[in-house]
């Protein structure tokens, strides 16, 4: 994003393409009905972690401590989820398609609420990670993968957009499973702030969402 137009103190056009700054569920509300033809949602996963993370060596683990994924309860993680998987399907146009991704802490809540909204689950695909954090207890699996959800608006929707040749091209001209292998973000990768500590503590890597919008 190499030229920036600031109009507002929240937004910010850069390359044609218009980024708001703010609450999801406010922005969404302010969008006109119908007009989104896709929907990629990286949402809280409410991770609740109640103590802090240290390696074997005793060196703390800079993990997601984040205000915006605390919630006190699950009914209240659950409707912040209805609320805004709600606005969504507000500005989803008829032909549209939603991707929601999250990890065994939430998707299965988030999913249960898409049903419950009326939306119909296409697929859903494993994110593999190449490169996954271990668990440093050695008390669990190590977690290695994560869930993307692809839905339409409902089950009646005929038409949508899924460009399956683009899809084989990338795969060797076989058709792309539901398996995708691709790395966290990490080291230089990641994007530093003025205090050279990373700026976002879920950065994704540009060819994760690249796989995701074809």
């Amino acid at each position: 994003m190499d030229k920036k137009l600031k109009f507002s103190d929240n937004d910010v056009i850069s390359s044609g393409y218009r980024i708001y700054n703010g609450d999801c569920i406010d922005i969404l509300k302010k969008l006109p009905e119908k007009s989104a033809n896709l929907i990629f949602a990286d949402p809280p996963y409410n991770l609740q972690l109640k103590n802090e993370l240290y390696r074997p060596n005793q060196t703390k683990v800079d993990g997601v401590n984040d205000a915006w994924d605390k919630f006190s309860t699950n009914e209240e993680y659950d409707k912040f989820t209805k609320d805004w998987l709600s606005a969504c399907r507000e500005v989803m146009a008829d032909d549209a398609t939603i991707w929601v991704i999250g990890s065994y802490h939430n998707i299965f809540r988030v999913g249960k609420i898409m049903m419950d909204l009326g939306f119909w689950i296409l697929n859903d695909v494993q994110w593999y990670k190449t490169n996954p954090m271990p668990n440093f207890r050695g008390v669990r699996f190590t977690n290695a993968t994560e869930t993307l959800i692809w839905a339409k608006k409902s089950e009646n929707q005929k038409k949508y957009t899924f460009n399956h040749q683009v899809m084989k091209q990338l795969n060797g001209g076989k058709q792309m499973t539901s398996v995708w292998q691709i790395p966290l973000c990490t080291g230089n990768e990641r994007i530093k702030n003025e205090q050279g500590k990373k700026a976002h503590s879920t950065q994704r890597l540009e060819e994760y969402y690249g796989n995701t919008i074809h």
